[in-house]
């Protein structure tokens, strides 16, 4: 096709095949509109591909080989049982495939056409689109969704060369189990791949900048994964700073040297959540196979000339949108990792039928009063609404429900009592505002609390609410009857 003569038309074109531009391409089509979907790698992005699915197999994995040995208190005695990595690895990729695979069907199915390479801008109504195997071509649209999601923050003197130095992908496709792993970044991705590589066998040093593991994160909710960390043996630093690292003696792995940060007076320091106590200011080091980097991610903009199509930046890099996802540029939306907001595929994903439902003239707005957020630590943790300080902060009184594991039954029968419920409300109307669980299945059981946020349920909906025996899902309704007052199977404030 030769640029600037032949162009091909398309109501809507969507940028990114991961779980925020394929769904929005679907919502567009059901709605009526043609729509081009150009991706440059692999359908299902980050998330599907070396993100989020080929995580959560690593860890279920992990989780059920590390099992094995406590398996005997309740009378399972295994014996002789060993990792096979790579065929870990190789069930691991099937789950992928199948889910890519099964995305690839339902653009099909909807008559999404979908185009395999890379799209730059040329003006606010068209883009070149370079194809792998040489050649271009242009497309003219009259909407254009942007969804080109995030990639690892880059550590400077920390170059992913993808067998020292990892990013969370190299991490996921490793063909070896490595004896000694370093991570650096007790965030959400390096505690969740962290804690894994314990269970597989790895010996484990957790590097964390911030005086707490997952920072931001309510540390009542934390100490309960810091603890596990500790019995893991996975040995964790946190208000350090990483220095650099070269070549072990005798080349045998990598040395990272840290040292401690230095604090203001009662900063929290080494009795923050999941500390080790690194103390004083002398540099320490610690010898690893592999050091993972996982402290943040940078959303993808650079490259897709949004200075052609009028498309604003903020300082962060990230696109500026309003509450429809609308650019600077009103026929061009953005969705997903590249707008403010937590980089969560659901998210992403929400944004996406957003977008949709707009350019089809629906009345749509993007909403983040709800939007949970699920840790897949040891054990899980997951959050949605506003911690009680947050509440605090915004002119609320709030009022606080907790249920521990310890007191359900179900958590019992699973061998598993760390963790709890924690149920934020304001104290006069006792609609809930917030909502945050550590413990088994929490990614789970936060779906019914971000529903209840959503509809605005008090604690007394969540309390009347009758909730099966014996599951957990009773927590969240003893819970919300200890916020009223009236807790069952806790004794409480007489």
């Amino acid at each position: 096709m030769v640029v600037g003569e032949v162009a091909t038309e398309t109501e809507v074109l969507v940028i990114g095949g991961g779980p925020g531009g394929y769904v929005a391409a679907i919502r567009a089509a059901q709605l009526g509109k043609d729509v081009t979907l150009v991706e440059k790698d692999r359908l299902g992005g980050v998330c599907l591909n070396v993100g989020c699915i080929p995580s959560k197999a690593l860890i279920d994995a992990a989780k059920a080989y590390h099992r094995l040995a406590r398996e005997a208190e309740r009378g399972i005695v295994v014996e002789g049982a060993r990792l096979d990595f790579a065929r870990l690895q190789g069930w691991k990729q099937s789950v992928v495939q199948r889910l890519t695979g099964g995305v690839e069907q339902l653009l099909r199915g909807n008559g999404v056409t979908v185009v395999k390479g890379r799209a730059t801008f040329t003006g606010p109504n068209q883009v070149l689109v370079e194809n792998p195997g040489g050649g271009n071509e242009v497309y003219r649209f009259k909407h254009c969704i942007l969804a080109t999601g995030s990639r690892p923050v880059e550590l400077p003197g920390f170059a992913f060369d993808g067998i020292r130095i990892l990013d969370s992908s190299d991490a996921l496709t490793l063909d070896h189990l490595p004896l000694r792993l370093v991570v650096i970044g007790g965030g959400y991705i390096g505690l969740e791949l962290g804690t894994a590589f314990a269970k597989l066998g790895s010996e484990v040093t957790v590097l964390e900048l911030a005086d707490q593991l997952l920072p931001g994160t309510d540390p009542e909710l934390v100490q309960v994964v810091a603890r596990r960390l500790r019995q893991l043996g996975v040995k964790v630093h946190t208000g350090v700073r990483v220095l650099g690292w070269e070549e072990a003696p005798g080349g045998e792995g990598v040395r990272v040297v840290f040292r401690p940060e230095p604090r203001g007076e009662g900063a929290a320091g080494a009795g923050a959540p999941g500390s080790a106590g690194s103390s004083g200011s002398e540099e320490q080091a610690v010898v690893a196979d592999a050091v993972l980097v996982s402290v943040g991610r940078r959303p993808n903009t650079g490259g897709l000339g949004l200075e052609l199509a009028g498309v604003e930046l903020d300082e962060r890099g990230r696109v500026k949108v309003d509450a429809q996802l609308r650019t600077s540029q009103r026929n061009i939306f953005a969705i997903g990792d590249i707008v403010p907001g937590p980089m969560l595929a659901h998210k992403a994903s929400r944004e996406g039928i957003v977008a949709a439902e707009v350019i089809a003239g629906l009345p749509a707005a993007a909403d983040y009063v709800a939007v949970p957020a699920p840790v897949f630590t040891d054990p899980e943790i997951a959050t949605v609404g506003l911690t009680e300080e947050q509440a605090r902060q915004q002119g609320y009184d709030p009022v606080v429900g907790r249920f521990p594991y310890a007191a359900n039954g179900r958590a019992l029968t699973l061998g598993e009592r760390d963790g709890f419920v924690k149920l934020v409300a304001d104290r006069e109307s006792k609609v809930v505002l917030g909502a945050g669980i550590v413990g088994p299945e929490a990614s789970d059981l936060v779906a019914e609390l971000a529903l209840a946020i959503e509809m605005g349920a008090t604690l007394e909906d969540l309390a009347l609410t009758i909730h099966a025996h014996p599951t957990l899902s009773e927590a969240v309704m003893e819970a919300a009857e200890a916020g009223l007052g009236h807790a069952i199977h806790v004794l409480g404030k007489r």
